[in-house]
Protein backbone atom coordinates (compact mmCIF):
# COMPACT_ATOMS: atom_id res chain seq x y z
CA UNK A 1 0.00 0.00 0.00
CA UNK A 2 1.08 3.27 -1.02
CA UNK A 3 1.62 5.93 1.48
CA UNK A 4 0.07 8.84 -0.72
CA UNK A 5 -1.04 8.09 -4.41
CA UNK A 6 -1.94 11.26 -6.67
CA UNK A 7 -3.81 9.78 -9.70
CA UNK A 8 -4.63 11.62 -13.76
CA UNK A 9 -4.84 14.62 -11.87
CA UNK A 10 -5.69 18.26 -13.99
CA UNK A 11 -5.55 21.83 -13.18
CA UNK A 12 -6.35 24.67 -15.57
CA UNK A 13 -5.65 28.54 -15.02
CA UNK A 14 -7.89 30.55 -17.16
CA UNK A 15 -7.32 28.75 -20.10
CA UNK A 16 -3.84 27.81 -19.40
CA UNK A 17 -3.25 23.82 -18.10
CA UNK A 18 -0.71 23.78 -15.26
CA UNK A 19 -1.27 19.95 -14.86
CA UNK A 20 -2.53 17.80 -17.59
CA UNK A 21 -2.30 14.03 -16.58
CA UNK A 22 -0.04 14.04 -13.46
CA UNK A 23 0.40 11.52 -10.98
CA UNK A 24 2.51 10.98 -7.84
CA UNK A 25 3.21 7.45 -5.73
CA UNK A 26 5.21 7.25 -2.88
CA UNK A 27 5.86 4.21 -0.50
CA UNK A 28 6.10 4.52 3.28
CA UNK A 29 9.49 4.64 4.69
CA UNK A 30 10.86 6.32 1.29
CA UNK A 31 12.03 9.79 0.42
CA UNK A 32 10.85 10.11 -3.38
CA UNK A 33 12.12 12.90 -5.43
CA UNK A 34 9.63 15.01 -7.27
CA UNK A 35 11.51 16.26 -10.22
CA UNK A 36 10.90 18.99 -13.47
CA UNK A 37 11.72 22.29 -14.29
CA UNK A 38 10.45 25.47 -13.39
CA UNK A 39 6.90 25.45 -14.88
CA UNK A 40 6.50 21.75 -14.98
CA UNK A 41 3.31 21.45 -12.23
CA UNK A 42 5.39 20.43 -9.48
CA UNK A 43 4.29 23.04 -7.25
CA UNK A 44 1.04 22.62 -8.79
CA UNK A 45 0.93 19.31 -8.08
CA UNK A 46 2.11 19.79 -4.36
CA UNK A 47 -0.50 22.40 -3.49
CA UNK A 48 -3.41 19.73 -4.62
CA UNK A 49 -2.37 17.47 -2.30
CA UNK A 50 -1.64 19.78 0.61
CA UNK A 51 -5.48 20.91 0.19
CA UNK A 52 -4.10 24.60 -0.99
CA UNK A 53 -5.80 23.95 -4.31
CA UNK A 54 -8.74 22.03 -5.89
CA UNK A 55 -7.76 19.89 -8.93
CA UNK A 56 -10.05 19.91 -11.62
CA UNK A 57 -9.99 15.88 -11.89
CA UNK A 58 -8.46 13.31 -10.44
CA UNK A 59 -7.84 11.23 -6.94
CA UNK A 60 -6.06 11.57 -4.19
CA UNK A 61 -5.23 8.22 -1.72
CA UNK A 62 -3.78 8.51 1.75
CA UNK A 63 -2.71 5.05 2.76
CA UNK A 64 -5.39 3.16 0.61
CA UNK A 65 -8.79 5.58 1.35
CA UNK A 66 -9.55 8.07 -1.20
CA UNK A 67 -9.12 11.99 0.34
CA UNK A 68 -10.30 15.51 -0.67
CA UNK A 69 -8.76 18.27 1.63
CA UNK A 70 -10.25 21.28 2.19
CA UNK A 71 -7.69 23.19 2.99
CA UNK A 72 -3.91 23.10 4.49
CA UNK A 73 -5.23 22.55 7.84
CA UNK A 74 -7.46 19.75 7.11
CA UNK A 75 -4.21 18.19 5.38
CA UNK A 76 -2.42 18.21 8.09
CA UNK A 77 -4.88 17.57 10.69
CA UNK A 78 -4.58 13.66 8.10
CA UNK A 79 -0.46 13.95 8.72
CA UNK A 80 0.22 15.67 5.75
CA UNK A 81 2.76 18.31 6.17
CA UNK A 82 4.64 20.71 3.94
CA UNK A 83 7.99 22.71 3.95
CA UNK A 84 7.50 25.40 0.92
CA UNK A 85 9.79 27.30 -0.32
CA UNK A 86 8.37 30.21 -0.05
CA UNK A 87 8.41 30.70 3.70
CA UNK A 88 4.63 31.16 5.27
CA UNK A 89 6.13 32.48 8.77
CA UNK A 90 4.88 35.28 10.66
CA UNK A 91 8.16 38.05 10.68
CA UNK A 92 6.13 39.86 13.89
CA UNK A 93 6.14 36.89 15.80
CA UNK A 94 8.44 35.32 17.59
CA UNK A 95 9.94 31.14 17.01
CA UNK A 96 8.06 29.54 19.31
CA UNK A 97 4.69 31.21 18.16
CA UNK A 98 5.68 30.04 14.59
CA UNK A 99 6.30 26.63 15.42
CA UNK A 100 2.19 26.35 17.03
CA UNK A 101 0.51 28.42 14.33
CA UNK A 102 -3.09 28.47 15.02
CA UNK A 103 -2.68 25.45 17.55
CA UNK A 104 -1.29 26.36 20.67
CA UNK A 105 -2.14 23.83 23.55
CA UNK A 106 -3.56 25.35 26.25
CA UNK A 107 -3.62 25.17 29.69
CA UNK A 108 -7.09 26.28 30.44
CA UNK A 109 -8.17 29.56 28.54
CA UNK A 110 -4.25 30.11 28.00
CA UNK A 111 -1.50 29.69 25.73
CA UNK A 112 1.00 26.84 27.27
CA UNK A 113 4.17 28.36 26.22
CA UNK A 114 5.96 26.03 28.30
CA UNK A 115 4.71 22.90 26.89
CA UNK A 116 5.86 24.49 23.59
CA UNK A 117 9.10 24.84 24.42
CA UNK A 118 9.23 21.45 25.41
CA UNK A 119 7.83 20.46 22.16
CA UNK A 120 10.25 22.93 19.99
CA UNK A 121 13.33 22.81 21.75
CA UNK A 122 14.54 18.96 20.60
CA UNK A 123 13.59 19.64 17.63
CA UNK A 124 15.50 22.43 17.05
CA UNK A 125 18.35 21.67 18.44
CA UNK A 126 18.43 18.76 16.14
CA UNK A 127 18.38 20.76 13.20
CA UNK A 128 20.97 22.76 14.42
CA UNK A 129 18.96 26.33 14.22
CA UNK A 130 20.51 27.91 17.89
CA UNK A 131 17.80 30.66 18.29
CA UNK A 132 16.42 31.87 20.89
CA UNK A 133 12.48 31.30 21.52
CA UNK A 134 11.68 34.76 21.75
CA UNK A 135 13.31 36.19 18.81
CA UNK A 136 11.41 37.64 16.08
CA UNK A 137 11.50 35.84 13.12
CA UNK A 138 11.73 38.62 11.00
CA UNK A 139 15.19 39.25 12.46
CA UNK A 140 16.64 35.49 11.18
CA UNK A 141 18.40 34.80 8.68
CA UNK A 142 16.97 33.00 5.25
CA UNK A 143 19.00 29.90 6.37
CA UNK A 144 17.30 30.24 9.73
CA UNK A 145 14.02 31.02 8.82
CA UNK A 146 14.30 27.68 6.42
CA UNK A 147 14.81 25.51 8.91
CA UNK A 148 12.57 27.02 11.17
CA UNK A 149 10.07 26.21 8.00
CA UNK A 150 11.16 22.87 8.75
CA UNK A 151 10.71 21.89 12.12
CA UNK A 152 7.52 23.64 11.81
CA UNK A 153 6.31 20.96 10.14
CA UNK A 154 8.02 17.71 12.00
CA UNK A 155 6.83 19.25 15.19
CA UNK A 156 3.28 17.85 13.81
CA UNK A 157 4.73 14.10 13.13
CA UNK A 158 3.81 14.09 9.51
CA UNK A 159 3.06 10.60 8.10
CA UNK A 160 3.41 12.56 4.69
CA UNK A 161 6.49 15.47 4.57
CA UNK A 162 6.56 17.09 1.48
CA UNK A 163 9.71 19.62 1.67
CA UNK A 164 9.90 21.80 -1.74
CA UNK A 165 13.58 22.90 -1.67
CA UNK A 166 14.27 22.27 1.54
CA UNK A 167 18.21 22.88 1.09
CA UNK A 168 18.33 25.67 -1.55
CA UNK A 169 18.68 28.70 1.57
CA UNK A 170 21.47 26.29 3.22
CA UNK A 171 25.26 26.04 3.39
CA UNK A 172 26.88 22.28 2.26
CA UNK A 173 27.02 21.63 6.27
CA UNK A 174 23.34 22.86 7.46
CA UNK A 175 22.10 20.88 4.57
CA UNK A 176 24.05 17.52 5.30
CA UNK A 177 22.18 18.00 8.51
CA UNK A 178 18.78 18.07 7.35
CA UNK A 179 19.40 15.05 4.59
CA UNK A 180 20.43 13.35 7.65
CA UNK A 181 17.37 14.15 9.26
CA UNK A 182 14.93 12.69 6.48
CA UNK A 183 16.84 9.34 6.37
CA UNK A 184 16.11 9.31 10.36
CA UNK A 185 12.51 10.01 8.90
CA UNK A 186 12.73 7.15 5.89
CA UNK A 187 13.94 4.73 9.27
CA UNK A 188 10.34 5.81 11.00
CA UNK A 189 7.95 5.10 8.00
CA UNK A 190 7.57 8.74 7.17
CA UNK A 191 6.90 9.09 3.37
CA UNK A 192 8.53 12.00 2.24
CA UNK A 193 8.42 13.67 -0.97
CA UNK A 194 11.35 15.83 -2.00
CA UNK A 195 11.59 18.66 -4.44
CA UNK A 196 14.42 19.89 -5.18
CA UNK A 197 16.71 20.62 -8.18
CA UNK A 198 19.78 19.67 -6.94
CA UNK A 199 20.31 16.20 -8.39
CA UNK A 200 23.58 15.28 -6.86
CA UNK A 201 21.65 15.38 -3.20
CA UNK A 202 18.67 13.05 -4.97
CA UNK A 203 20.81 10.63 -6.22
CA UNK A 204 22.28 10.70 -2.49
CA UNK A 205 18.98 10.57 -0.81
CA UNK A 206 16.29 9.28 -2.47
CA UNK A 207 14.73 6.01 -3.29
CA UNK A 208 12.45 6.68 -6.15
CA UNK A 209 11.83 9.50 -8.51
CA UNK A 210 9.06 11.17 -10.35
CA UNK A 211 9.52 13.78 -12.78
CA UNK A 212 6.92 16.13 -14.28
CA UNK A 213 7.12 17.75 -17.89
CA UNK A 214 4.81 20.06 -19.50
CA UNK A 215 1.98 19.34 -16.84
CA UNK A 216 1.94 15.39 -17.47
CA UNK A 217 4.67 12.48 -15.28
CA UNK A 218 7.13 11.17 -17.62
CA UNK A 219 8.86 9.02 -15.30
CA UNK A 220 6.83 7.70 -12.77
CA UNK A 221 8.36 6.04 -9.61
CA UNK A 222 11.89 5.08 -11.21
CA UNK A 223 13.84 3.37 -8.61
CA UNK A 224 16.94 5.96 -8.10
CA UNK A 225 19.32 2.79 -8.20
CA UNK A 226 18.85 2.37 -12.14
CA UNK A 227 18.97 6.17 -13.31
CA UNK A 228 21.83 8.52 -13.94
CA UNK A 229 21.86 12.62 -13.69
CA UNK A 230 21.76 12.61 -17.31
CA UNK A 231 18.80 10.35 -17.65
CA UNK A 232 16.90 12.39 -15.39
CA UNK A 233 17.80 15.81 -17.05
CA UNK A 234 16.69 14.46 -20.23
CA UNK A 235 13.32 13.33 -19.08
CA UNK A 236 13.09 16.61 -17.34
CA UNK A 237 14.04 18.57 -20.16
CA UNK A 238 12.55 17.11 -23.52
CA UNK A 239 13.32 18.47 -26.62
CA UNK A 240 14.99 21.21 -24.89
CA UNK A 241 17.61 18.84 -23.78
CA UNK A 242 19.36 18.99 -27.03
CA UNK A 243 19.03 22.91 -27.11
CA UNK A 244 20.80 23.01 -23.48
CA UNK A 245 23.82 20.85 -24.59
CA UNK A 246 27.08 21.74 -23.02
CA UNK A 247 27.75 24.55 -25.62
CA UNK A 248 24.69 25.89 -24.88
CA UNK A 249 25.00 26.34 -20.72
CA UNK A 250 27.81 28.57 -20.96
CA UNK A 251 26.67 30.82 -24.10
CA UNK A 252 26.44 35.08 -23.19
CA UNK A 253 24.15 36.83 -24.62
CA UNK A 254 25.09 40.99 -25.51
CA UNK A 255 24.19 43.34 -22.99
CA UNK A 256 25.78 45.97 -24.51
CA UNK A 257 24.59 49.05 -23.54
CA UNK A 258 22.76 47.39 -20.24
CA UNK A 259 25.90 47.56 -18.32
CA UNK A 260 28.37 50.73 -17.37
CA UNK A 261 32.03 49.47 -17.74
CA UNK A 262 34.04 50.10 -14.77
CA UNK A 263 37.07 51.00 -17.46
CA UNK A 264 39.56 48.75 -15.17
CA UNK A 265 38.93 50.05 -12.04
CA UNK A 266 38.20 46.97 -9.10
CA UNK A 267 35.74 47.00 -5.79
CA UNK A 268 38.65 46.80 -2.97
CA UNK A 269 38.74 45.73 0.97
CA UNK A 270 41.79 47.08 2.39
CA UNK A 271 41.88 45.59 5.77
CA UNK A 272 37.97 45.61 6.24
CA UNK A 273 36.18 44.63 9.88
CA UNK A 274 33.07 44.87 10.93
CA UNK A 275 31.85 43.86 14.56
CA UNK A 276 32.74 39.93 15.40
CA UNK A 277 31.78 38.83 11.04
CA UNK A 278 35.23 40.18 9.30
CA UNK A 279 38.44 40.48 10.87
CA UNK A 280 40.67 42.34 8.52
CA UNK A 281 39.75 41.16 4.87
CA UNK A 282 41.35 42.15 2.13
CA UNK A 283 40.33 41.66 -1.52
CA UNK A 284 40.23 42.68 -5.00
CA UNK A 285 37.94 41.87 -7.93
CA UNK A 286 38.42 43.23 -11.51
CA UNK A 287 35.74 44.12 -13.76
CA UNK A 288 35.28 40.92 -16.36
CA UNK A 289 35.74 38.65 -13.66
CA UNK A 290 33.24 36.46 -11.60
CA UNK A 291 34.73 36.33 -8.26
CA UNK A 292 32.55 33.95 -5.67
CA UNK A 293 33.23 34.70 -1.97
CA UNK A 294 31.77 31.15 0.10
CA UNK A 295 31.05 30.09 4.13
CA UNK A 296 28.93 28.74 5.99
CA UNK A 297 25.95 30.16 7.46
CA UNK A 298 27.93 33.10 9.08
CA UNK A 299 31.66 32.96 8.31
CA UNK A 300 31.04 36.81 6.70
CA UNK A 301 30.89 36.18 3.34
CA UNK A 302 27.53 37.82 2.79
CA UNK A 303 28.48 40.71 5.09
CA UNK A 304 31.07 41.33 2.23
CA UNK A 305 27.95 41.84 -0.10
CA UNK A 306 26.35 44.13 2.73
CA UNK A 307 29.34 46.38 2.94
CA UNK A 308 29.84 46.69 -0.71
CA UNK A 309 26.13 47.60 -0.53
CA UNK A 310 26.19 50.32 1.74
CA UNK A 311 24.17 48.20 3.95
CA UNK A 312 26.37 48.04 6.87
CA UNK A 313 29.56 50.42 7.19
CA UNK A 314 33.41 49.02 8.43
CA UNK A 315 34.22 49.30 11.85
CA UNK A 316 37.51 49.35 10.36
CA UNK A 317 39.07 49.48 6.44
CA UNK A 318 38.28 50.58 3.90
CA UNK A 319 35.36 49.60 0.90
CA UNK A 320 36.19 51.22 -2.56
CA UNK A 321 34.06 51.41 -5.30
CA UNK A 322 35.19 51.00 -8.89
CA UNK A 323 35.46 55.04 -8.78
CA UNK A 324 38.00 55.28 -5.97
CA UNK A 325 35.67 56.78 -3.57
CA UNK A 326 34.35 54.74 -0.37
CA UNK A 327 30.99 52.65 -0.28
CA UNK A 328 28.61 55.07 1.07
CA UNK A 329 25.93 54.72 3.18
CA UNK A 330 22.69 53.13 2.33
CA UNK A 331 21.41 50.71 -0.83
CA UNK A 332 20.05 53.86 -3.19
CA UNK A 333 23.17 55.89 -2.17
CA UNK A 334 25.28 52.65 -3.69
CA UNK A 335 23.07 51.79 -6.49
CA UNK A 336 23.53 55.76 -7.67
CA UNK A 337 26.94 54.96 -7.88
CA UNK A 338 26.44 51.79 -9.76
CA UNK A 339 26.10 48.96 -7.89
CA UNK A 340 23.19 46.31 -8.48
CA UNK A 341 22.33 43.41 -5.20
CA UNK A 342 20.44 40.80 -6.53
CA UNK A 343 18.88 38.35 -3.90
CA UNK A 344 17.60 34.61 -3.88
CA UNK A 345 15.14 35.40 -1.68
CA UNK A 346 12.80 36.69 -5.01
CA UNK A 347 9.71 36.69 -3.77
CA UNK A 348 10.20 38.28 0.15
CA UNK A 349 12.49 41.29 -1.39
CA UNK A 350 12.74 41.33 -5.00
CA UNK A 351 9.85 41.12 -6.44
CA UNK A 352 6.34 43.24 -6.07
CA UNK A 353 4.77 39.68 -6.82
CA UNK A 354 1.29 41.77 -7.31
CA UNK A 355 2.12 43.75 -10.19
CA UNK A 356 3.24 43.55 -13.65
CA UNK A 357 6.41 42.33 -14.79
CA UNK A 358 6.87 45.68 -16.58
CA UNK A 359 6.29 47.63 -13.27
CA UNK A 360 9.03 45.16 -11.55
CA UNK A 361 11.38 45.38 -14.42
CA UNK A 362 11.48 49.53 -13.83
CA UNK A 363 10.99 49.65 -10.17
CA UNK A 364 14.72 50.94 -9.53
CA UNK A 365 15.33 53.07 -12.44
CA UNK A 366 12.22 54.72 -12.50
CA UNK A 367 11.20 54.83 -9.28
CA UNK A 368 14.41 54.80 -6.70
CA UNK A 369 16.47 56.72 -8.90
CA UNK A 370 13.89 58.98 -11.15
CA UNK A 371 16.26 58.17 -14.24
CA UNK A 372 12.77 58.93 -15.89
CA UNK A 373 11.70 62.32 -14.69
CA UNK A 374 9.18 63.36 -12.82
CA UNK A 375 6.69 62.13 -15.71
CA UNK A 376 6.81 58.56 -15.93
CA UNK A 377 5.92 57.17 -19.60
CA UNK A 378 4.16 53.73 -19.50
CA UNK A 379 4.74 53.29 -23.23
CA UNK A 380 8.54 53.87 -22.40
CA UNK A 381 9.05 51.40 -19.58
CA UNK A 382 6.84 48.94 -21.45
CA UNK A 383 9.41 48.72 -24.39
CA UNK A 384 12.17 48.86 -22.30
CA UNK A 385 11.05 45.98 -20.29
CA UNK A 386 10.28 43.84 -23.72
CA UNK A 387 13.92 44.65 -24.59
CA UNK A 388 15.10 43.14 -22.03
CA UNK A 389 12.67 40.02 -22.16
CA UNK A 390 13.76 39.47 -25.11
CA UNK A 391 17.35 39.56 -24.35
CA UNK A 392 17.05 37.36 -21.24
CA UNK A 393 14.66 34.99 -22.80
CA UNK A 394 12.37 35.79 -20.63
CA UNK A 395 9.16 33.09 -20.97
CA UNK A 396 5.52 34.93 -20.13
CA UNK A 397 2.58 35.55 -22.36
CA UNK A 398 2.23 38.87 -21.47
CA UNK A 399 4.83 41.95 -19.44
CA UNK A 400 1.30 42.50 -17.86
CA UNK A 401 1.09 39.36 -15.92
CA UNK A 402 2.08 39.61 -12.03
CA UNK A 403 5.34 38.89 -11.25
CA UNK A 404 3.96 36.36 -8.75
CA UNK A 405 2.65 33.88 -12.01
CA UNK A 406 5.95 33.60 -12.98
CA UNK A 407 8.06 30.32 -12.40
CA UNK A 408 10.93 30.37 -9.85
CA UNK A 409 13.73 31.00 -13.21
CA UNK A 410 11.33 33.70 -14.81
CA UNK A 411 11.18 35.27 -11.65
CA UNK A 412 14.40 35.81 -10.99
CA UNK A 413 15.14 36.77 -14.38
CA UNK A 414 12.46 39.78 -13.50
CA UNK A 415 14.76 40.51 -10.59
CA UNK A 416 18.08 40.60 -12.60
CA UNK A 417 16.28 42.57 -15.50
CA UNK A 418 15.23 45.33 -12.77
CA UNK A 419 19.28 46.18 -12.11
CA UNK A 420 20.91 45.67 -15.37
CA UNK A 421 18.25 49.20 -16.24
CA UNK A 422 20.19 50.97 -13.72
CA UNK A 423 23.15 49.98 -15.85
CA UNK A 424 25.77 48.85 -12.74
CA UNK A 425 29.35 48.67 -12.98
CA UNK A 426 28.73 46.31 -9.81
CA UNK A 427 26.48 43.19 -9.57
CA UNK A 428 26.26 41.95 -6.18
CA UNK A 429 24.95 38.10 -6.53
CA UNK A 430 23.22 36.46 -3.20
CA UNK A 431 22.07 33.00 -4.25
CA UNK A 432 21.29 34.31 -7.50
CA UNK A 433 19.63 31.01 -8.69
CA UNK A 434 18.18 29.79 -5.53
CA UNK A 435 15.35 27.53 -6.37
CA UNK A 436 15.74 27.33 -10.13
CA UNK A 437 15.52 24.28 -12.39
CA UNK A 438 18.33 23.33 -14.09
CA UNK A 439 17.80 25.06 -17.48
CA UNK A 440 16.72 28.16 -15.85
CA UNK A 441 20.50 28.01 -13.80
CA UNK A 442 22.06 27.12 -17.13
CA UNK A 443 20.36 30.43 -18.87
CA UNK A 444 21.32 32.75 -15.78
CA UNK A 445 24.54 31.60 -15.90
CA UNK A 446 25.21 32.76 -19.27
CA UNK A 447 23.67 35.81 -18.18
CA UNK A 448 26.15 36.81 -15.17
CA UNK A 449 29.08 35.98 -17.56
CA UNK A 450 27.40 38.05 -19.93
CA UNK A 451 27.48 40.88 -17.75
CA UNK A 452 31.70 40.52 -16.43
CA UNK A 453 31.82 40.40 -19.95
CA UNK A 454 30.51 43.58 -20.47
CA UNK A 455 32.97 45.29 -17.95
CA UNK A 456 30.86 45.03 -14.90
CA UNK A 457 32.36 43.65 -11.36
CA UNK A 458 30.53 40.87 -10.26
CA UNK A 459 30.99 39.45 -6.71
CA UNK A 460 28.85 35.97 -6.43
CA UNK A 461 28.01 34.52 -2.78
CA UNK A 462 26.29 30.92 -3.65
CA UNK A 463 25.87 27.98 -1.67
CA UNK A 464 25.34 25.79 -4.60
CA UNK A 465 29.13 24.94 -5.00
CA UNK A 466 28.76 23.33 -8.59
CA UNK A 467 27.85 26.93 -9.16
CA UNK A 468 30.82 28.39 -7.78
CA UNK A 469 33.33 25.90 -9.27
CA UNK A 470 31.36 26.75 -12.52
CA UNK A 471 30.49 29.91 -13.22
CA UNK A 472 33.18 31.52 -11.04
CA UNK A 473 36.97 32.99 -12.20
CA UNK A 474 38.03 32.73 -8.71
CA UNK A 475 36.38 31.83 -5.36
CA UNK A 476 37.16 33.71 -1.95
CA UNK A 477 36.25 31.08 1.30
CA UNK A 478 36.22 32.87 4.57
CA UNK A 479 36.15 31.15 7.74
CA UNK A 480 34.87 32.92 10.88
CA UNK A 481 35.40 36.27 9.21
CA UNK A 482 38.76 35.96 7.76
CA UNK A 483 39.72 35.22 4.33
CA UNK A 484 40.68 31.08 4.90
CA UNK A 485 41.55 30.66 0.69
CA UNK A 486 41.83 31.98 -2.53
CA UNK A 487 41.13 28.97 -5.33
CA UNK A 488 41.12 29.48 -8.89
CA UNK A 489 42.48 27.42 -11.90
CA UNK A 490 42.97 23.31 -10.94
CA UNK A 491 42.24 23.91 -7.55
CA UNK A 492 38.91 25.57 -8.11
CA UNK A 493 37.13 22.20 -7.35
CA UNK A 494 34.08 21.28 -4.89
CA UNK A 495 36.20 19.48 -2.12
CA UNK A 496 38.46 22.21 -1.65
CA UNK A 497 35.91 24.84 -1.18
CA UNK A 498 33.97 22.33 1.31
CA UNK A 499 37.49 21.81 3.26
CA UNK A 500 37.96 25.35 3.78
CA UNK A 501 34.84 26.21 4.19
CA UNK A 502 34.38 24.28 7.43
CA UNK A 503 38.29 23.76 8.27
CA UNK A 504 39.80 27.22 7.53
CA UNK A 505 42.37 25.54 5.18
CA UNK A 506 42.78 23.80 2.02
CA UNK A 507 43.94 19.82 1.94
CA UNK A 508 47.06 19.59 1.26
CA UNK A 509 47.54 17.74 -2.49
Amino acid sequence: MYALEAQHVRKTYGGVTALADAGLRVRPGSVHALLGENGAGKSTLVKIITGAVRPDAGVLRLEGSDVSFSDTADAARHGVAVVSQELSLFPDLDVLSNLFPMREPRRGPFVDRRRMAARARPILDQLGLHVSLREQVGSLSLAQRQLLEVAKALITEPRVLILDEPTSALDAKTAEVLLDILRVLRDRQVAVVFVSHILEEVMQLCDEITVLRDGRTVLDAAPRSGLTIPGIVEAMLGERHAELSEHRLHATVDLSGTVAPGRGAPVRLEAVSFEERLAEVSLTAAPGEVVGLAGVAGAGHQTVLELVAGLRQPTSGRVLLPDGRPAPRGLRAAIGRGVALVTGDRRRLGLMLDKPIWENAAQVRTVALARDGLRIRKRVLRERAGEHARRLNLRTSSLEKSAGLLSGGNQQKVVLAKWLQTEPTVLLLDDPTRGVDIGAKAEMHGLVRSVADAGAVVLLCSTDLDELVSLCDRVLVLHHGRLAAELSGGSLRQHDILAAMNTGAVPAA
